[in-house]
Formats: structure tokens, C-alpha cells, sequence
């Protein structure tokens, strides 16, 4: 390995090549919490974060949505970025395991990433070249300035959905076949 002398710049990796005629593709990337797994309240048995998370429901529909996006129109470029510390991401992980997720979507245990803050998702998104992202919170999507297409999935928790109006640059959803088909159509440039 070669050594860095003091003072001189540490080689930089090259960034893809993106000339005339590079199109990005379709990247679509999906929160847990209340858009893959269900939100009840804290203290309720089967909430992710009580006594039993294993039992924690699936949303409706998310099983066959995702398998259907990870076909086409996103070919396999579906990644899953969580914010989780360490115990909830390693709930995360089991639940994934147990409920078959990986198999009955198609999206592989190594699109599988954690972050420790909300706003992390931001640079996560950007490194993968996230296109589309469905989150359950505003907040998170507006720090999302390079993904074209954000969604706030509101149909995985009892919460009651904002009240300020949507932000033009997001698009929101109550339920996975209904999200399915706009993404659909945005994957595939319609």
C-alpha cells in the first residue's frame, strides 16, 4: 500500500462516467417503519418496538408491491434505507428473515441499509442514485434533494396525516397498489 506524504492530497475515487447521452436509471428506495412494517403504539404487544417484534404486521399489499417494482420497472435497483440504531436494526433484519422478505420481494439482504439519523438518508440516496423514495415523514423527504421523486406513505400508521399542504415536490399515498402503479409509470418515464 502506498503511502500519503504530508500535505498531499489523498487520491479521490473517479466518479461514473456521465456524458452526452447517460441516462439514469430507475432507483427506488423504501423506509421500514410505517411503510413496510405497520406503526402501532409503543407499549402494544405487537408494535416493532415491544416484546414481540416479529408480530409486528406487514402493511397491506407491501409484499406483492415490492416484488412487482423490483421486476419493473426498477430491475432489481430497489434498495431499503432505515434510520435504526443497532437493537432496531437488528430487529429490522430479523423481521425481514422471518416475515421471507428478501425472497417474496426480490430485494437482495445487501440492499439493506441503516442509518443513525433521519437526515443520513440524504448521502445514502445520493451514493446509490436513488431516483424515488417512499418515506412515512415529511421531514425526511425534504432532505432528499437529489432523489426527483418523493412519496409520503401514510397508510402504515394510525397517525393522522399532516396538516400544513403537501410540498409540490411530494406525492402522497394511502395504499401499496396505489403507489405501485404511480411508480410504475414514473420508473418508466410516463
Amino acid at each position: 500500500m502506498a503511502r500519503q506524504r504530508v500535505g498531499q492530497r489523498a487520491a479521490q475515487p473517479r466518479a461514473p462516467y456521465r456524458g452526452p447521452g447517460w441516462k439514469q436509471l430507475p432507483t427506488l428506495g423504501v423506509d421500514v417503519g410505517g411503510v413496510i412494517v405497520t406503526l402501532a403504539g409503543r407499549d402494544a404487544d405487537t408494535s416493532f418496538f415491544g416484546t414481540r417484534p416479529l408480530a409486528t404486521p406487514a402493511v397491506d399489499g407491501v409484499f406483492e408491491a415490492l416484488a412487482l417494482l423490483t421486476a419493473d420497472p426498477f430491475a432489481g435497483r430497489v434498495h431499503i434505507v432505515s434510520k435504526a440504531g443497532p437493537k432496531v436494526a437488528a430487529n429490522t433484519r430479523a423481521w425481514l428473515a422471518h416475515h421471507d422478505f428478501h425472497t417474496r420481494t426480490g430485494i437482495p439482504a445487501a440492499n439493506v441499509h441503516f442509518v443513525r439519523e433521519r437526515r443520513d438518508k440524504a448521502p445514502v440516496c445520493a451514493r446509490l442514485g436513488i431516483t424515488h423514495f417512499i418515506d412515512d415523514h415529511l421531514d425526511v423527504l425534504a432532505h432528499l434533494d437529489s432523489v426527483d421523486h418523493r412519496y409520503l406513505f401514510l397508510g402504515g400508521t394510525t397517525a393522522p396525516a399532516p396538516r400544513q399542504p403537501l410540498p409540490p415536490w411530494a406525492t402522497a399515498a394511502t395504499l401499496w397498489t396505489d403507489l405501485a402503479e404511480v411508480l410504475r409509470a414514473s420508473g418508466r418515464g410516463e
